[in-house]
């Protein structure tokens, strides 16, 4: 062993990274090139502080571990010089053990990857120009607390391909699904993992290169040409990022220098055996500096917005999968992961130091407290967390029979009890509709047209719920069958009049939610939220008020089951008239349509308010309302011509005119009841004062004579 005395070790702040404080490693280790004569020399660096020895080794040396030694430099840190290299060379350590064992590993710190199956590290050097200051601009002057957020995951091999292993790179990816994205009104696009991976099925979640975009989809700078067009189109870019476990891949990080390196070498914290991973060590300073390094990273040099944190909670636990006697309690006697917790941290803190504007986000799926809030009161940090409990109520609420919803309608209402309590995200993500938990619309039960009503009702609900928004691609327009990653989605359905019906839809509510902020402005304080009615359990109807800063609101009204309610009744806070705003039964999207188009209050006292209107609600469905106040004359009013003013006059007395009486409100209902029952028989079985216990029978028939429908074969 050889130590290199004309390096100077202190070029690089590496006591910081000797004390998990380094957020910057990558531009000391890894390979980096500099000016030396009229060439470049390319300085190479790892850590492997229980290597007997290291050298380089590539393609320009014929793989020979004789030829470029590696020096230590400092502790565990060994460097090499070598000349005369160029861009994408393949490299590796050749590592000797102290068993004497000769490992052949790729570079931790490594920014480009082979393309599996090879595993070999690239030299590449970066010359992209950035072009998105506008972007940073404009976000730098919003908050994003009080801005629409409503994320698009995706992954990228599978939204659309050529078939087999021939994937859309990443420069086309983007020119196809930008244009997607602004029609849709998708505010962000979050990407499962794109760090390098080896596995395919592991879909990107047992990652190898934590600083290197996979090389399946094109180099780095491909990436970030991709990045620069979405912030060119307004649109936000999430990674997904997995500090949590790595894979025991050989080439990779396990035992990286013939000995527990990375990962703990506890056998009761090393494994996660259902997963078939490695743990990281959280409380080995050099771990931590290597991670906080790989999230800046991110952010410095690819200009992602933000980093979704994967399976935070098999991070705090230490009997996360574990049997009795699997593991070992802390010092205090409890479950927790203290250098876990500490690491995290420790990890928000040096991201939002030098990234205040960043989004990290949480999936963390128990009841951990304070995960986002400040470090400095005992939070763990992020800013926004995924309502991983709301997610799993209203799956297991929505995939009941109606029958059985007024017997759970805790699951629909409990989640606004903690609403406010974290910065909440509201995901249906990829995990939700793969691994035989089927599709979003096939969760819904009942014939087909009834799926697509329930449907419907749930993503308005959703909009409506507190919290900003995630969905899976292919759930806006009803994939059939179940997420595969080794095909594309089912563009094909777009034949068919419900999935057509269906986008426009998706399209149309995302619209609406990001140009109206009572849905988005106060997400996480109650002065955004006000219920109406959460007790109405026997007719499984919600209703409730989304505020923004300035007093608007927007009235939702939820019914859940098959069933028409005639005359039904809410308090609402305003005399006068409240319009229809969005339907979820439109005739546009497949719907009845029987829900009138405005309604005038009646000096009814109900809710808690002195006024209430009253309506008719579709079978499942979800309506929007909004205050219509009656505009006041104006002097230019007074100045209009005769013939201008008679309709005017009209529209007047219409607005003036008395409350119905109740007769006469039920005549109406009825009329429009027997016109929806000749082509809804649903209407024919609906009575308003039936429980809920004979709505699977009740529910609506398909009107689909002159449209297309899917076949089993197509489903």
């Amino acid at each position: 062993m050889s130590v290199n005395k004309n390096n100077n070790p202190n070029d690089f702040p590496l006591y910081l990274f000797y004390q998990g404080k380094n957020y910057e490693a990558y531009k000391f280790f890894g390979v980096h090139s500099k000016k030396k004569g009229r060439g470049k020399v390319f300085t190479f660096r790892v850590w492997a502080p229980n290597a007997v020895s290291v050298s380089v080794v590539g393609d320009f040396n014929g793989w020979d571990r004789s030829a470029n030694p590696m020096y230590l430099i400092a502790d565990g840190i060994w460097e090499s010089e070598i000349s005369k290299l160029k861009q994408f060379d393949a490299y590796k350590f050749s590592i000797e053990a102290q068993d004497g064992r000769i490992l052949m590993k790729a570079d931790p710190y490594a920014a480009h990857y082979e393309t599996r199956p090879g595993t070999a590290s690239k030299i590449f050097e970066s010359s992209f120009q950035w072009s998105d200051d506008k972007w940073f601009d404009e976000k730098n002057n919003k908050s994003i607390y009080k801005s629409p957020v409503n994320v698009y995951e995706v992954h990228l091999s599978s939204w659309k391909n050529y078939g087999g292993d021939v994937f859309l790179d990443y420069v086309t990816f983007a020119k196809e699904i930008i244009p997607y994205l602004k029609k849709m009104s998708y505010t962000h696009v979050e990407f499962m993992p794109l760090t390098e991976y080896p596995f395919d099925g592991s879909w990107g979640y047992q990652v190898t290169g934590y600083f290197a975009p996979t090389s399946r989809y094109g180099t780095p700078d491909d990436m970030r040409k991709m990045i620069d067009m979405f912030h060119a189109a307004g649109i936000g870019v999430i990674l997904d990022w997995v500090p949590a476990h790595f894979p025991k891949d050989e080439a990779g990080l396990y035992e990286f220098d013939g000995s527990c390196c990375y990962e703990y070498t506890d056998d009761r914290k090393k494994e996660h055996k259902a997963w078939g991973t490695r743990v990281f060590d959280y409380g080995k300073a050099e771990v931590c500096s290597f991670l906080i390094s790989s999230a800046n990273y991110w952010f410095d040099q690819f200009h992602v917005d933000g980093l979704r944190v994967d399976a935070v909670a098999s991070m705090l636990y230490l009997d996360y999968d574990r049997q009795e006697g699997e593991w070992a309690a802390n010092i205090y006697g409890g479950n927790e992961n203290l250098e876990a917790v500490e690491f995290l941290k420790h990890l928000n803190e040096a991201v939002f130091l030098k990234h205040p504007d960043a989004l990290m986000i949480a999936e963390e799926s128990t009841a951990w407290p304070l995960v986002t809030k400040p470090t400095d009161i005992g939070g763990l940090g992020f800013n926004f967390k995924w309502n991983m409990g709301w997610m799993n109520d209203m799956l297991s609420y929505m995939s009941l029979d109606p029958i059985y919803r007024a017997f759970n309608h805790d699951k629909l209402t409990f989640s606004f009890f903690y609403a406010f309590s974290e910065n909440y995200i509201l995901p249906i993500s990829h995990d939700e509709v793969v691994h035989g938990k089927c599709s979003m619309i096939n969760k819904m039960p009942g014939e087909y047209e009834q799926k697509f009503a329930s449907y419907r009702a749930f993503l308005a609900y959703m909009m409506a719920h507190p919290g900003k928004k995630l969905l899976f691609m292919g759930q806006e327009f009803g994939q059939m069958k179940e997420w595969d990653y080794k095909s594309q989605l089912d563009w094909n359905l777009m034949d068919f009049d419900s999935h057509r019906d269906l986008l426009k839809f998706s399209e149309k509510l995302n619209k609406f939610y990001v140009e109206n902020p009572p849905l988005w402005q106060n997400d996480d304080s109650w002065n955004g939220f006000s219920w109406i009615s959460n007790d109405d359990y026997k007719q499984s109807i919600i209703s409730f008020r989304r505020i923004d800063d300035n007093g608007e609101e927007i009235i939702a009204v939820c019914n859940f089951v098959p069933v028409e309610r005639r005359d039904y009744r809410i308090g609402v806070p305003q005399k006068g008239r409240y319009k229809l705003i969005f339907n979820t039964d439109a005739v546009e999207f497949g719907g009845s349509g029987i829900t009138e188009s405005s309604f005038k209050s009646d000096s009814v006292p109900m809710h808690g308010h002195d006024n209430s209107i009253s309506m008719t609600l579709a079978p499942l469905s979800v309506i929007y309302l909004k205050f219509a106040p009656v505009k006041r004359r104006t002097a230019a009013d007074k100045g209009e011509t005769k013939a201008e003013k008679k309709p005017a006059a009209k529209k007047t007395a219409a607005k003036t005119e008395a409350a119905p009486k109740a007769k006469t409100t039920a005549k109406k209902a009825a009329a429009k009841a027997d016109e929806a029952s000749k082509s809804k028989p649903a209407a024919k079985k609906t009575a308003a004062k039936k429980p809920a216990a004979k709505t699977s029978a009740a529910a609506k028939k398909t009107k689909t004579s002159a449209k297309k429908t899917p076949s089993a074969k197509d489903k």
